[in-house]
């Protein structure tokens, strides 16, 4: 009985000291607020010399897998003679021959092309 007293006094006095070194460090920031706006003159202008105007289209590219990119990737995951077969709006499909035959590679249509299935 005595030691579980001893541990639980114990470990009071660790909770203590790191709580006590942990205020100042958090304190350490004074209590200062501010607004601030960020704007160039250059971000009013949509491309070179022409205004903005909230109807013309922005021509981004999509933030998604392009077949392109599946087939590359698949090529370097050890498929050969490659070929998208299926374009989803949520996966890309990729067919080739690996060590063992006929393989199949699923890529998420989402940037990067992370691999759902293989």
């Amino acid at each position: 009985m005595t030691s579980l007293i001893v541990k639980a006094g114990f470990a009071a006095l660790v909770a203590l000291t790191g709580l006590s070194a942990a205020v100042p460090t958090a304190s350490a920031a004074g209590p200062d607020m501010s607004i601030q706006v960020q704007y160039r003159h250059d971000d009013r202008h949509w491309g070179p010399g022409r205004p903005w105007r909230p109807d013309r289209p922005v021509n981004r590219p999509r933030p998604g897998c392009a077949p392109w990119m599946a087939e590359a990737k698949a090529d370097r995951m050890g498929l050969r003679r490659t070929r998208v077969v299926d374009v989803s709006p949520r996966t890309v499909t990729v067919v080739g021959f690996g060590r063992r035959g006929p393989d199949r590679v699923v890529f998420a249509n989402v940037r990067g092309c992370p691999v759902i299935r293989r």
